[in-house]
């Protein structure tokens, strides 16, 4: 057993997806949402995200080949979706958005990705498995991947607390503070990938 391959992974995911970070722009996003609700939010958007990092281990390299998209092409639309949301809390209207489609498309979009399973995420997947030699590395990166998802969960689920302590008028100024982050994230992101672009073409 490569233990130095499963820690590497495991820190590298961690950092990337930023568990603690999530939790102020979770709960922004489910504030409408009773516990039970926001608890099954939380459980969704986990298991699309190792989903959609699993998939993109598994098969990401061949089907971006497939579509000819680049990987900086996949942050910059990661970032623009990102700015979407980000505009969303800043204005008020996540409220309208959550109201309208329920619990799924909160947890599928933007939680569980590109927030949970994003382009740093994803991309940070795809070298590891490239970088992989044989069943006992693929088995520690697949359990890293697991034990991250699973740190995550723990952290949603019991972010319900901190609703409590904040009341209403907190959880409205906890709200923007997201949509500012958010928004931070979305042009870094897009900075990231038009840097990247540069680099390939110049």
């Amino acid at each position: 057993m490569d233990l130095k391959l499963f820690g590497e992974v495991f820190v590298t995911l961690l950092v990337i997806v930023d568990p603690p970070g999530m939790v102020p722009v979770f709960l922004a996003l489910t504030r409408t949402l009773p516990s039970k609700e926001r608890t099954r939010a939380g459980t969704q958007a986990v298991l699309l995200a190792l989903g959609v990092i699993v998939g993109f281990a598994v098969a990401g390299k061949t089907l971006l080949d497939y579509l000819h998209v680049q990987l900086p092409a996949l942050q910059g639309a990661g970032g623009l979706l990102l700015i979407l949301v980000a505009l969303q809390l800043l204005t008020g209207k996540a409220d309208e958005s959550s109201e309208q489609g329920g619990t799924t498309n909160v947890a599928l979009v933007p939680i569980g990705t590109p927030l949970l399973a994003g382009p740093g995420a994803i991309v940070a997947t795809m070298l590891f498995v490239q970088r992989a030699d044989g069943a006992v590395d693929y088995t520690m990166i697949g359990l890293a991947i697991l034990a991250v998802m699973f740190a995550v969960w723990l952290v949603l689920r019991f972010s319900g607390g901190i609703v409590k302590l904040l009341r209403p008028a907190g959880i409205e100024v906890l709200t923007r503070i997201a949509g500012l982050l958010l928004a931070a994230i979305a042009v870094q992101l897009i900075a990231d990938a038009v840097a990247a672009f540069v680099k390939l073409y110049a």
